[in-house]
């Protein structure tokens, strides 16, 4: 299965559209956001993919209850998931996990740092980056495919 996966989209509508291309180009099945939409609209964007998604709170999405009603599921804090037989645990700041989250994880997504980051040297850690661009300058987005376990990290501003 594909995933799509991104966070820190801050209301960056071009760049969630770009997300939402660069995703239906790969086929992608699912897609995985790690918090800080901001606002409800960015977030209604992502439904033109027409796959389930899966999303957290970051710590400046302000409309919990309209975000709640885009985004049926959407949590706060760490959100585990089993996606094509694989243990996720998605939180927007991988500070906020407990020793307990990171043992049931064999996938952690998360953003927060605007910094993407893939490390596989314990359970496979997932940071895309940032979807709106707004802080680094560099609009990214991230792959997973649950088969090959392969994550890939793409430029959405390039």
């Amino acid at each position: 299965m594909k995933i799509g996966i991104l966070s820190d989209s801050h209301d960056n509508v071009p760049m969630v559209d770009a997300a939402v291309a660069a995703f239906r180009e790969r086929g992608v099945e699912r897609v995985i956001h790690a918090g800080d939409f901001v606002a409800p609209f960015s977030a209604k964007r992502l439904s033109a993919l027409d796959v389930p998604i899966i999303a957290v709170f970051g710590n400046c999405d302000g409309e919990h209850t309209v975000l709640s009603e885009v985004l049926p599921g959407i949590v706060s804090g760490a959100r585990h998931e089993t996606i094509d037989g694989k243990r996720f645990v998605i939180v927007h700041a991988a500070a906020w996990l407990s020793d307990e989250d990171r043992r049931a994880a064999e996938v952690i997504v998360c953003g927060h740092t605007h910094e993407a980051r893939i490390d596989d040297s314990g359970p496979l850690l997932i940071n895309p980056g940032e979807c709106g661009g707004w802080v680094t300058g560099r609009a990214t987005a991230a792959l997973l495919d649950t088969e090959t376990m392969s994550p890939e990290l793409i430029e959405l501003n390039s």
